[in-house]
């Protein structure tokens, strides 16, 4: 399966914060570039750095209605994979990139009486849109912004001129204690019509998603996206079978290769980007069987289904699963 990409100029890099870098991209013909929604990301296709079709998610951070660029952020990663740093070090104004068009998996749901943002450092990307579209459309919303250090906060002084500041707060993990956010004090007794949006480490985004839960905030009001997962166990791992419905076929995944690779390695491709089960990309119905589920993309109740699984990351408990391919 072939993902439609757009061909992008890098317009602009600028150091936005210690190792987070934007890159402000254009249509390399000058034209309109596809409308998208708060909360989107665009799949980086960053061949003119690595040449082997490393391809990352990065969400959009630039106000909705620009319709003349992209904005997207990029945290240099010590643990990255290859993405990241592929983006600080060799991509440079100038050069022309293939991008998706803009995917959204994290939409603001715009019935809410009030919005909670909380930003985990780099997950304030896409909650800046969300921050600007919500005081756009003149919504009732408050902003909690994260990081270790103030140094590594993105997009303070973008926040400090904007109309909303007011309703924007920071917080330092090395500052003073009476700035620190209590996260169980300001998610204790939710009320009805009220949704929370949360994005940024898994750490950080994982304790913040059960102190909500906790608290008895309903899960349909607690929405959230990773950027990175905590990589899951492969010790004990066993080999299955995947069958491809629209063919017939059948082919063994060995207990040390994801599905995708396996498959991509018979000829069978299914898109992929970030490769540990935050995105979304991947995600596969499955027909019959019962996977094992090992993403952060899906709910526990949509998990509960087994009726789609992310064969980037998660495995069989079933002997065979017989996905809609």
């Amino acid at each position: 399966m072939t993902q439609a990409t757009l061909q992008v100029r890098v317009a602009a890099k600028t150091i936005e914060a210690t190792d987070i870098c934007s890159f402000e991209l254009v249509a390399i013909d000058g034209q309109t570039l596809p409308l998208f929604g708060a909360g989107a990301h665009i799949d980086v296709h960053i061949d003119v750095a690595m040449g082997d079709g490393l391809s990352r998610s990065y969400s959009l951070c630039n106000d909705p209605r620009a319709t003349d660029h992209y904005l997207i952020a990029v945290l240099r990663d010590p643990a990255s994979r290859g993405g990241s740093v592929a983006m600080h070090e060799r991509i440079k104004v100038g050069d022309v990139i293939r991008i998706s068009e803009p995917k959204n998996h994290f939409q603001l749901a715009h019935a809410a009486e009030y919005s909670l943002l909380l930003a985990g450092g780099i997950g304030v990307t896409p909650l800046l849109c969300m921050a600007e579209r919500l005081h756009n459309t003149g919504a009732s919303f408050a902003m909690h912004y994260c990081a270790r250090s103030q140094d590594r906060m993105a997009f303070t002084q973008r926040l400090a001129a904007s109309p909303f500041a007011a309703q924007v707060q920071l917080h330092f993990d090395d500052g003073d204690a009476a700035q620190k956010l209590d996260i169980a004090a300001l998610l204790a007794a939710p009320k009805a019509g009220t949704h929370l949006y949360v994005c940024g480490p898994s750490g950080f985004l994982k304790f913040v998603r059960d102190t909500a839960l906790a608290q008895g905030w309903p899960s349909e009001c607690v929405h959230f996206e990773y950027f990175s997962a905590e990589l899951a166990t492969t010790t004990g791992d066993q080999a299955f079978d995947v069958k491809i419905a629209s063919t017939g076929k059948v082919y063994r995944i060995a207990a040390d290769r994801t599905v995708t690779e396996a498959l991509a390695e018979r000829g069978v491709e299914v898109p992929v980007s970030c490769e540990q089960g935050v995105c979304g990309t991947c995600l596969t119905r499955v027909l019959e069987g019962v996977p094992e589920h090992r993403d952060y993309f899906l709910s526990p109740d949509e998990q509960a289904r087994n009726d789609q699984f992310t064969p980037c990351c998660s495995r069989a408990r079933s002997g065979l699963l017989v996905l809609d391919l």
